[in-house]
């Protein structure tokens, strides 16, 4: 059996936040994300600017969102899930090696270049790779406004699971667990 959740369906055209004064008082400004405006090539890392109800409030209530993917050569979007959407991913400049692993334990990979569309079922556990030796951009599509993320190694090594059950676990020492949980703990947030 598996669990699976989802956006509520609205009974209204779209969900007006109660400080503007309902849509009387909306104007299109409401509906227009500007966040993905400005960004220039090279960035050191793999980035990601997402648009979801967070950062674009129009989105809650209708089941979708995106996210532009920035990859300088040689970068990956770690493994990860999306636990409330699947994903949908257009390549817009580059190349990406893309892959996502069923229930079953099947690996299902692709190599993409520009035009290409890929789609990561929900709550996969899936990846994207730049392996060459320019950079990348692509844009995700997400069947949700609100997807989450869970990566896949900073939740496995860097929330506190015991050194010994993730030693059993991988088959390997406890020192080896301590090194990549020293790499792989995120930085506390700040207040």
């Amino acid at each position: 059996m598996a669990a699976v959740a989802g956006d509520p369906d609205i009974l209204t055209d779209f969900v007006a936040p109660t400080m503007l004064g309902g849509p009387p008082n909306i104007t299109g400004d409401y509906f227009t994300f500007t966040g993905f405006r400005g960004y220039t090539m090279p960035v050191a890392a793999f980035a990601a600017t997402k648009a979801s109800a967070a950062e674009f409030p129009a989105l809650n209530g209708q089941s979708v969102s995106y996210a532009r993917l920035v990859f300088p050569p040689g970068t990956v979007n770690t493994p990860h899930t999306h636990p409330r959407a699947a994903e949908l991913l257009f390549v817009v400049d580059g190349a990406l090696s893309v892959g996502f692993i069923d229930t079953a334990g099947k690996l299902y990979t692709q190599d993409l270049t520009i035009g290409d569309m890929f789609v990561f079922p929900k709550g996969l556990v899936h990846y994207q790779n730049n392996k060459g030796a320019g950079p990348a951009v692509a844009l995700s599509a997400f069947g949700s406004a609100a997807p989450g993320t869970v990566s896949v190694p900073v939740t496995v090594f860097g929330t506190g699971v015991d050194d010994t059950v993730l030693a059993k676990s991988f088959k390997t020492d406890v020192p080896t667990v301590q090194k990549l949980k020293a790499a792989l703990t995120p930085p506390p947030k700040k207040p």
